[in-house]
């Protein structure tokens, strides 16, 4: 073990394990003082510029939501494990929650294929841990923050089983795209059968009912193949890759900014 990676082991052995601070308590339960208010909105401003440098430069990024609850071996684990494969054959970064379950399973399988691994954790009092499998990982106090740059870096999202917290990432991206907020990048949905009741709800109700058109259900893929799943990537991503990566500025050390993270085993701590 390297110095380095001995040294973000320990940071390792607390990340995400904090309780719920005063601040955090605080945040929703209405106005405050003006000078308390301020100095939060600072905090999360602070918390914003520090994972834009910490993924300024990751590299084009394909994000994976899923359950952190599944083990190694499971079905969902090992589908998420070959969808992280395959991304890392297109060039792309894998960028996940950071925490295990499927999360773990695309980190471990972009390593696994030479590819880059990203993760952004949330602080929480409970549940979630680092994986081992991650180049680069940067941890966040505010569900927002972090959620925005799960998106602000990524081209695709694939999505796995999970519950509340995915579900949430889903309908996120499925909103930023409908109303135009963000491109009309792929949803992949892997697990036909998890999801199948999901998207009758969908059709049943939601476009019955016109609370949705039509076409709304036409902005998921919905797949038990990796092959398949990697295969609309490589369809839909390539290209707007190649535009907008021409456009990505170059590091400046004199700002203290590093290139995205190399393929191989050494472990960084971002912020």
């Amino acid at each position: 073990m390297t110095e380095q990676q001995a040294g973000n082991h320990g940071t390792r052995a607390a990340w995400g394990k904090r309780a719920r601070s005063a601040d955090e308590g605080r945040f929703l339960e209405g106005p405050r003082k003006r000078l308390d208010e301020f100095g939060r909105a600072v905090r999360i401003f602070a918390e914003f510029i520090r994972g834009f440098r910490a993924l300024h430069f990751v590299g084009p990024c394909v994000t994976v939501f899923g359950s952190a609850r599944f083990p190694p071996g499971h079905r969902y684990y090992e589908l998420a494990r070959e969808v992280g494969k395959g991304i890392a054959g297109l060039g792309l970064t894998t960028m996940t929650g950071g925490g295990p379950g499927v999360m773990e399973a695309a980190n471990r399988g972009a390593q696994e294929a030479g590819g880059a691994s990203i993760g952004c954790n949330i602080q929480l009092p409970m549940e979630q841990k680092p994986n081992p499998y991650l180049d680069r990982f940067v941890e966040f106090r505010y569900f927002f923050v972090r959620k925005v740059m799960l998106v602000k870096y990524s081209y695709a999202f694939v999505v796995l089983p999970g519950g509340f917290g995915t579900l949430d990432e889903l309908f996120e991206a499925l909103t930023l795209i409908q109303t135009r907020k963000i491109d009309n990048f792929p949803v992949v949905l892997m697990g036909t059968e998890f999801w199948s009741p999901l998207l009758g709800f969908m059709r049943e109700r939601l476009i019955e009912q016109g609370t949705i058109d039509a076409g709304d259900a036409e902005l998921l893929t919905v797949t038990d193949s990796a092959e398949e799943a990697v295969r609309r990537l490589a369809a839909s991503v390539m290209p707007t890759v190649r535009e907008r990566e021409r456009r990505r500025p170059a590091p400046r050390p004199i700002l203290g900014e590093r290139p995205g993270p190399k393929a191989g085993p050494a472990r960084e701590q971002a912020g």
